[in-house]
């Protein structure tokens, strides 16, 4: 199979299902966010983490493809086969987040991102998480499992946060809160 078909070229991109549209389509965007947010929490899982947390991201890695999927069809073409989110992939999140909450100091202030370069991928996931699931709220109402998928999103970024705040614990890192000047 070769990786190039030169549909393309004109600008348009075909759905799941089969309809041609722009690549500048807001569910191009939508996708196209969740296929770079995919890419950041691969980064994260590169780095030297524990393996509950990364087995955790595969686990996010593999929600984010149904994602893309689900965002990916034609909302009018109905009955097609495609992977779901389910309300559990939603609890499994808020059980991680509370598992790590568990260990983690009480949060007096907004924290500057950074501190270590690990915890800095895990800001920046977070932010495409966000921005990912601005433009699925754009989406028509019709697009497939949309309340799940925002829901999902949403507990992601939370995720992500703790995951960040977890992170900079285990390796170390000085977590600076933001103290505003007046």
């Amino acid at each position: 199979m070769k990786i190039y078909t030169k549909k393309g070229d004109s600008g348009t991109t075909q759905l799941i299902g089969g309809t041609r549209v722009a690549k500048s389509h807001r569910r191009i965007e939508a996708y196209g966010t969740i296929d770079e947010l995919n890419s950041y929490v691969g980064l994260i899982r590169d780095q030297a983490i524990c393996v509950n947390s990364n087995q955790s991201l595969i686990e996010i890695q593999d929600r984010l493809f149904t994602i893309g999927a689900l965002l990916a069809s034609d909302p009018d073409k109905k009955g097609m086969q495609l992977p779901n989110i389910q309300t559990k992939d939603i609890e499994k999140l808020e059980q991680e987040i509370d598992k790590m909450n568990e260990i983690l100091p009480e949060m007096k202030s907004f924290i500057l991102p950074g501190g270590h370069t690990t915890v800095s991928f895990c800001h920046i996931a977070r932010c495409v998480c966000r921005r990912a699931e601005r433009l699925s709220i754009n989406l028509s109402d019709e697009t497939l499992q949309k309340t799940l998928i925002l829901q999902y999103l949403n507990r992601l970024s939370d995720y992500l946060f703790v995951l960040s705040r977890y992170l900079s614990k285990d390796l170390g890192a000085e977590e600076i809160p933001w103290q505003p000047k007046s």
